[in-house]
């Protein structure tokens, strides 16, 4: 008979002080990887040499070249293919230069016979920078009189009609307002900039101008088109949603230091009307996305925040790419080992399957379904019992354990993709969508106000929905500012059909 003799406080002690240390190790180990490390979430090049779980090929690393010194620049070549060049500029517009003899030095030199042109030969094509310039435009409106009413008694006279101005009683032009918009939003150049910019064109064009300039033209004008796309995204059966934190000053009851939230609301990846909606709220609550989602019933891509779960009559799809994430940060800091490590393993079964999808793209929805519990759920199957395997040998409280513990608490949500051909396998769309605006918020830090931040808002779906189409952003900004002024949309709801991103005009002039 075996006596089990019990560990004594002292080695207790022991075990939790040193699984207290493996977890601050991890934890160090994981914030100097966020501060230091790679921002890119690709994971291809993070497995050097290690064996795919399903494949016999290895996983290669693409190796970024090396900048080149100046002093190497004389024997650098980068490699060319035929018609390179041609492809690069086929859609600029090309201006032919012929350098000729002045007319005096068109003679013979030998017997000074005058010479005559018997050819030209093409010798290179340049790029040429033409900077931009800003030009004043004076309206004045012709009228018109009836000679023969005149004669007659009578006066007859009529006025020319006018374009309508974008905004009262303003300087503004639609494209002057879309230049601001886009240089703001599509290339994140701050209004200070821009106010620097302006100057040096010659012009004293302050920032709060500008700022009043972008709230009243998105209220008066982009808002009536948001609210139209609004009503067709509530009509599909496939969203993305995302949010991001936002500053905004001079909230109603509210510190400026309070966080606020831009929500971004996306049509699926099969959408044959892409759009894409940024709603700026005060908070994160579930109540926010309840509302203006209301109506819509389908299936709802998401991460795990539970907040959605206050929108009723939604399947929710979870994002593998967040699972994903969740096994990189858990990587041990020295990723270029060759042993293979937990982490890796649970990285290569979810790059199995983007691996997979990436070849259904081409698909229809249900060939996709058929083909998805074909190919994907042996790799599923493979990837739960892995999970399941593990969850017994690791620290709870590690990164590693956060990882398993994601996993097995949304399960059923990282399934549901399953259910539909249309579903995405991530939530990369919305993802993607919101990019720009963190971008951007990295430069401008804040928004003046609630107002400014609905505003922006405004102008960031508008170009988001317009890259989604296949727009130029500047020049969608530009039709509907210039159009849309004179339009009686308030009276005919269905003249806003003709500025819509998919409209075959529409098409044909923003390209």
């Amino acid at each position: 008979m075996s006596i089990t003799i019990p560990e004594s406080p002292l080695e207790n002690r022991i075990a939790q002080l040193e699984l207290e240390n493996k977890r601050l190790h991890d934890t160090v180990a994981y914030l100097t990887r966020q501060l230091f490390g790679r921002s890119s979430e690709k994971t291809t090049a993070l497995f050097d040499g290690q064996l795919s779980l399903f494949d016999e090929a290895e996983i290669e690393a693409k190796k970024k070249a090396p900048e080149p010194d100046l002093k190497d620049v004389e024997s650098y070549r980068r490699k060319t293919f035929k018609g390179q060049r041609e492809k690069l500029l086929e859609n600029l517009p090309h201006t032919k230069r012929l350098c000729t003899l002045v007319a005096e030095d068109r003679f013979c030199e030998i017997c000074e016979t005058p010479l005559v042109s018997v050819g030209e030969e093409f010798v290179r094509t340049e790029i040429e920078f033409i900077p931009a310039k800003v030009i004043v435009i004076d309206y004045y409106r012709e009228t018109f009189e009836c000679r023969k009413c005149r004669k007659d008694g009578r006066e007859y006279m009529e006025k020319s009609p006018m374009p309508s101005p974008v905004l009262q009683h303003s300087m503004a032009s639609p494209s002057t307002i879309a230049w601001v918009m886009h240089q703001k939003f599509v290339n994140a150049l701050p209004l200070y900039r821009q106010e620097k910019e302006w100057l040096s064109m010659g012009v004293a064009l302050s920032r709060a101008t500008m700022a009043n300039w972008i709230m009243v033209a998105s209220r008066d004008w982009l808002m009536p088109i948001l609210n139209r796309m609004h009503q067709e995204m509530i009509q599909q059966t496939h969203l993305h949603a995302d949010e991001t934190t936002v500053q905004v000053m001079n909230e109603k009851d509210r510190k400026n230091t309070t966080v606020s939230y831009m929500w971004v609301y996306s049509t699926g990846q099969y959408c044959k009307t892409p759009i894409r909606i940024f709603d700026y709220q005060p908070g994160r609550h579930g109540k926010y996305p309840q509302k203006f989602l209301t109506g819509f019933k389908g299936y709802l891509h998401t991460d795990a925040y539970s907040g959605y779960n206050k929108v009723p009559g939604i399947t929710r799809c979870f994002c593998w790419t967040h699972l994903r994430r969740n096994f990189v940060d858990a990587l041990p800091s020295d990723i270029q080992s060759p042993e293979s490590t937990i982490p890796q393993q649970g990285i290569l079964y979810i790059n199995k399957l983007f691996e997979l999808e990436k070849g259904l793209e081409s698909f229809n929805s249900e060939e996709r379904k058929a083909q998805r519990l074909k190919q994907e759920i042996p790799v599923l199957e493979a990837f739960w019992l892995w999970i399941d395997s593990i969850k017994g040998q690791i620290l709870p409280k590690s990164k590693l354990g956060s990882a398993v513990n994601y996993a097995l608490n949304q399960k059923d949500g990282l399934m549901n993709y399953l259910k539909d051909g249309n579903c995405s396998i991530s939530n990369n769309l919305a993802e993607n969508s919101i990019r720009p605006f963190t971008i951007g918020r990295k430069n401008w830090l804040f928004s003046g106000s609630p107002k400014g931040a609905a505003a922006s808002a405004a102008v960031y779906s508008i170009i988001e929905t317009a890259k989604a189409n296949g727009l130029d952003p500047y020049k969608y900004l530009h039709f509907i500012l210039k159009n849309l002024p004179g339009a009686q949309f308030h009276r005919y709801p269905e003249l806003l059909e003709d500025y819509l991103p998919w409209n075959p005009e529409v098409q044909q002039i923003c390209k």
